[in-house]
């Protein structure tokens, strides 16, 4: 349990550096998702350039069965890089956003 708070943490503050920066145009607003009883952690983007309305996802990841799931990865850095930065171990990160074949070839958990 000590080991999953701790990932709360680091997932909380890799989202946390991402959501301080604020897109260059437009009025869209840069907003932090933390659902920590469901372990759900996302950075959306809402808002409107010009006459467009924008809005998408640009970090999701989950919690489960005591590993960090990146579910989406918008990042330039990879929010994997970070986490492992913050002493996570790559065995404990799950790449969900590569097919199941896939993860098999990175140097990150399968599942």
């Amino acid at each position: 349990m000590a080991k999953v708070a701790e990932y709360r943490e680091a997932v909380k503050q890799v989202v946390r550096n991402h959501a301080r920066h604020q897109l260059a145009y437009g009025e869209i607003e840069v907003q932090s998702v933390f659902d920590t009883e469901g372990d759900h952690y996302q950075l959306i983007h809402a808002g409107w350039h010009k006459k467009q309305r924008q809005y998408g996802c640009l970090m999701h990841i989950d919690i489960k069965d005591d590993k960090i799931w990146i579910q989406y990865d918008g990042t330039e850095a990879g929010v994997a890089n970070e986490l492992v930065a913050l002493g996570v171990p790559k065995s404990d990160i799950v790449l969900a956003y590569l097919s199941p074949f896939a993860r098999q070839h990175t140097e990150f958990a399968y599942n």
